[in-house]
């Protein structure tokens, strides 16, 4: 598979800055809409202080608006899979998974998690959880893949012990915009080939043209700091044209979650005012 999910060598700042939003959400806001007990404490016993001593420096317009969008692109996936454990799904696979936590909460019994991420990062990861004293659970996996040297998803998985002939739930969150839209479709080729019974969630960014003048403003403004940080976003996509192609390459049913549907799933009628501006696809085979 060409292209890569984090091919530089050195940590990702983007995973450091999505973990630190986690942790604001149980700081910040009630009710909780994404439940992890171990978002504060996998950013180190430091970060973990700074932030309780002053929550509210993460609750600017901007963090607030994308804490919304990433808690919520988390629910949903931990949602899908739930679903997908109960249909009888025994493997996760959190692709690009930097700071992801479910792994070491993980409640479903006989689950098993692949991680998959550049070496780099996943070094990284295992100093924050060494620090936090979290443990690295039995039922977890570390895949890493070097795409830059050459390596494969498919390898990487094979190597971990993945059992490519049985059905999978697959997490793909804060990727996709990062890379082109050929390497996007790679990927979700080889996803698309799973064992029926799989499924797939991942979020995805739609064209400027498609936002309305204050989205747009903000999502430029945001495009500008990631381009900066040196992790520019790449692809964005139509959400029907998207859903098309993913029928076309396998997929037997796919549901784009736009907006709207998301707030009054999952943010209605709340106190604080939180609303995402996510858009997230989820698959199945």
């Amino acid at each position: 598979m060409a292209g890569t999910l984090l091919t530089t060598g050195t940590p990702s700042g983007t995973a450091l800055r999505v973990a630190t939003v986690r942790a604001a959400h149980r700081l910040l806001d009630e009710p909780i809409v994404f439940d992890d007990p171990l978002a504060l404490a996998i950013l180190g016993p430091e970060t973990e202080a700074e932030m309780r001593a002053d929550p509210f420096r993460h609750n600017d317009p901007i963090s607030r608006g994308l804490r919304a969008s990433l808690i919520v692109r988390s629910r949903v996936a931990e949602d899908e899979l739930a679903r997908a454990v109960a249909a009888g799904v025994r493997q996760y696979v959190v692709l690009g998974a930097g700071l992801d936590t479910f792994a070491y909460r993980n409640p479903f019994p006989g689950l098993r998690v692949f991680e998959i991420d550049h070496p780099a990062t996943q070094a990284w990861k295992r100093d924050c959880l060494t620090q936090a004293d979290i443990a690295v659970p039995d039922s977890l996996t570390f895949a890493p893949v070097d795409f830059e040297q050459g390596g494969t998803l498919a390898e990487a998985l094979a190597a971990a012990g993945f059992d490519r002939a049985a059905p999978a739930c697959f997490s793909w969150l804060g990727v996709t915009m990062y890379l082109g839209e050929e390497t996007v479709f790679d990927t979700l080729s080889w996803l698309a080939g799973s064992a029926s019974g799989s499924s797939v969630v991942f979020d995805f960014r739609v064209p400027l043209e498609q936002l309305n003048p204050v989205e747009r403003t903000i999502t430029e403004m945001i495009m500008q700091r990631v381009a900066e940080a040196g992790e520019p976003w790449i692809s964005a996509f139509d959400p029907s044209a998207l859903r098309g192609k993913l029928l076309e390459i396998g997929f037997e049913r796919a549901e784009a979650l736009l907006p709207e549907q998301l707030n009054h799933r999952y943010l209605y009628q709340r106190k604080d005012g939180l609303s995402t501006r996510a858009r997230i696809m989820c698959a199945w085979r």
